[in-house]
């Protein structure tokens, strides 16, 4: 198993690629700890998933990021997911909405990654893949500023880990997805109104005809966490249906 003997550690890991990418690295073997904010959808992944560990908690503390790192000590692996879609051009976005996207989108990041990256530099090896977007600095998404500029950062936040960190043994890549099919997607269907409407639009600008699938972007997730990327670091993979060919 890729990851058998990892300790692994998933934000948002509650819903969408956050529980599909904790479900693949626990069954790839590691010890996985998932947390979120929401216990509930913690508890249902539990459930669904025996061994794994999870824990409540709200990536915007840094205190308690802190506290779980010296828990959990040595960690492996870390993936980042928690963020927010945010709506608007830049005319229609408030400086403050502005901030929370940031505050969700990149400074999870940053913070989880200040909590973890120690212990993988104390033993020589680790891998960060954080969950990005191609509406990003990829390509831009109509109505989308506030997210795009946000995931924007996360790849620059990538590559400047990367960049830092190369030498001493530890990888830090991105994944792009493009519009794929989760809660929270379904969510801002409802809220437009007309759900089914809203989610043939989302279809059918896809090259492929369909939603991408959360899995799939676990899978490549799996493979920038295992050994077998150990030589790839800085990188953003765009995982889209080739919607940015």
């Amino acid at each position: 198993m890729r990851l058998n003997g990892k300790t692994a550690l998933v934000t948002a890991a509650g819903a969408g690629i956050g529980r599909a990418s904790a479900r693949a690295f626990h069954a790839e073997g590691a010890q996985v700890w998932a947390i979120d904010i929401d216990a509930g959808a913690l508890e249902s992944l539990a459930a669904e998933t025996p061994g794994l560990r999870t824990r409540q908690l709200d990536a915007r503390e840094s205190a308690a990021l802190a506290a779980l790192a010296a828990e959990i000590g040595s960690c492996d692996v870390l993936l980042n997911a928690v963020g927010v879609v945010q709506g608007g051009s830049v005319l229609e976005t408030k400086i403050e909405d502005l901030a929370f996207g940031f505050d969700m989108n990149v400074l999870t990041m940053a913070r989880t990654i200040q909590a973890f990256l120690p212990a993988m530099l104390a033993k020589g090896s680790g891998a960060i893949v954080n969950i990005a977007s191609v509406a990003s600095s990829i390509t831009g998404v109509p109505n989308r500023f506030a997210y795009g500029v946000t995931k924007a950062a996360v790849i620059g936040l990538t590559k400047s880990v990367a960049a830092d960190f190369v030498k001493q043994g530890v990888r830090c890549n991105a994944v792009c997805p493009g519009t794929i099919d989760t809660p929270s997607l379904r969510a801002r269907a409802a809220a437009q109104g007309d759900p089914e409407a809203a989610l043939k639009a989302f279809v059918a600008r896809q090259p492929m005809g369909r939603l991408g699938r959360a899995e799939e972007i676990a899978a490549m997730a799996l493979y920038l966490a295992s050994d077998e990327a150990a030589f790839v670091t800085g990188q953003a993979f765009a995982i889209d249906g080739g919607w940015t060919t």
